[in-house]
């Protein structure tokens, strides 16, 4: 946006309503304006126009007094951005609203993993399942709440990316050390995860639909990944993160409508003979320990999507009287009660239609391996299809950061924007080099105890360390034990629940199949 010089100041009578203004400074950092103890402390440029300084003066000159503070409040709102912003993905549009991050939210937050809650169930039983994964959304919304309130929480600063916030709270290098692992793991490795379950999807997809016509020379399980990838890649084209709203509409319509068919249609249906709901438990305490360790780590990975936060309120304009965290807020109480409105009932449904039969690729497994038969094909069919609309929508959101960083990468070396050519070849490289993981790594998509474990610090931890010292609430005070007891117990967590992860991956030797019946 257009620079105002400093002379122009005085002349505009009222405050301005605008998006937030970038200014091009030549530095081009994200860092924050060093703060002064002076700064932070009594005076401000508008502490001299207070109620006592404006009662003895008449009415006219009180109200130029007042239109003047309130625009040197606006002045102090400028928010200092790198110039390059404006040519990256996540940020070059900011007209974002609380419908946009609904939608991105919702698209983030229900997907395929969803699916696999009723196996943490299966090793936790009715009271210990109910009661982690109401803790577990408790606690992520909290966080959650954390992130958007930090977005701008230094003046004239906005963060609009994850590590960014991470590096502001723990300096430059430990910032980048703590949080770049996970949220490109939680990005690529969901990515990658996508195109196995789409790829695996749509073959099923097929079979349910042609049935035994269909058996001349049909595609193989890595040339469905392959379709899939292709179509993610086509979709990619999208320039930016607002112009995929649409497509995390429909991700989330998607989600919501497969969720609900699939644990209806389970419960809808007469339960196996053996079921039981007894915790599944093994021959030694610690396998039994590892496989709790796991279940819990399967209900931390179902709360992915922190890392998507901040940079869907970055989508957002941004003033003094009218902050972004407002709109972003509304828009994530909106998308997280859809979420429990379908986690819930698919943990709950789930587990009680198959108890500890539940096969280790969850709901889907369950419905392909004991009713099969049972239910109509035009029912089975359009739940898959659902799933395969869920999983190209949600490649795009999850891949968007990676564009972002690719972009930084090229603007930063060549100090100008990305061509489409060049735009579309990151987008190409990326969506390959997931489906090269994929194939090579068949199997991670069922490891969802892991991921979790992995990448709870994220959701879990990080953002109560970072309330502690952007904020910097009194030492030893309630705020200051809740956050650094919450923090520690998230990481203490994340150790714990990858450890029964790696065990879970050991004891079963690899062989985990997503759709594979036990």
């Amino acid at each position: 946006m257009d620079e105002r010089p400093e002379t122009e100041l005085i002349s505009i009578p009222a405050t301005p309503r605008v998006s937030t203004p970038e200014i091009l400074t030549p530095s081009g950092q994200r860092s924050p304006r060093p703060a002064t103890k002076s700064s932070s402390a009594a005076w401000t440029p508008t502490s001299f126009i207070s109620p006592r300084f404006l009662s003895p003066i008449g009415t006219p000159m009180k109200r130029v007094l007042v239109n003047m503070k309130g625009y040197l409040e606006e002045v102090g709102h400028l928010t200092k951005l790198n110039p390059q912003d404006a040519w990256l993905p996540i940020t070059e549009s900011r007209n974002g609203n609380a419908h946009y991050a609904a939608f991105h939210n919702l698209n983030a937050g229900v997907g395929f993993q969803a699916l696999v809650l009723p196996v943490a169930f299966a090793f936790l039983g009715w009271s210990w399942g109910i009661l982690s994964l109401t803790i577990a959304y408790c606690w992520q919304l909290y966080t959650l709440w954390i992130l958007v309130q930090l977005h701008e929480a230094v003046p004239g600063k906005r963060y609009n990316r994850y590590v960014e916030l991470a590096q502001a709270a723990f300096g430059e290098r430990l910032g980048v050390w703590l949080a770049l692992f996970p949220t490109v793991y939680l990005s690529a490795g969901t990515a990658t995860a996508l195109i196995l379950i789409g790829g695996e999807t749509m073959k099923l997809f097929f079979q349910i639909v042609c049935g035994p016509l269909c058996t001349s020379n049909p595609l193989t399980t890595v040339e469905w990944y392959l379709v899939f990838t292709s179509l993610c890649i086509v979709l990619s084209q999208l320039p930016n993160l607002n112009s995929i709203a649409g497509l995390s509409l429909i991700g989330a319509v998607t989600a919501i409508t497969y969720s609900t068919m699939v644990w209806v249609l389970s419960v809808s249906q007469q339960r196996p003979a053996a079921i039981s709901y007894e915790p599944l438990s093994m021959p030694s305490v610690s396998g039994s320990l590892f496989s709790v360790l796991n279940a819990l780590g399967i209900i931390a990975f179902a709360f992915r999507g922190h890392n998507l936060v901040l940079e869907i309120q970055s989508t957002m304009p941004s003033t003094f009287k009218h902050p972004a965290h407002v709109p972003m807020w509304r828009g994530a109480k909106v998308s997280y009660f859809f979420i429990a409105f379908c986690i819930f009932p698919i943990s709950i449904g789930g587990f009680w239609a198959y108890g500890n039969l539940m096969p280790s690729g969850g709901m889907l497994a369950a419905l392909y391996a004991f009713h099969i038969h049972d239910i109509p094909r035009g029912l089975l069919a359009t739940a898959f299809l659902l799933v395969v609309f869920s999983c190209l929508s949600s490649f795009q959101i999850y891949s968007m950061p990676a564009f972002d960083s690719f972009e930084a990468g090229y603007t930063s070396r060549t100090n100008k924007p990305c061509s489409i050519w060049v735009r579309s070849g990151f987008r190409v490289f990326f969506g390959f080099v997931s489906f090269f993981i994929g194939v090579a790594l068949p199997f991670l998509s069922s490891l969802a105890g892991l991921l979790g474990g992995l990448t709870l610090p994220v959701t879990f931890a990080y953002p109560c360390f970072m309330w502690v010292l952007i904020k910097k609430p009194a030492k030893y005070s309630f705020s200051w034990y809740f956050h650094w007891g919450l923090g520690w117990l998230g990481v203490a967590f994340s150790l714990a629940f990858s450890i029964g992860g790696i065990w879970s991956m050991v004891t079963q030797g690899l062989k985990l199949k997503f759709f594979s019946p036990n």
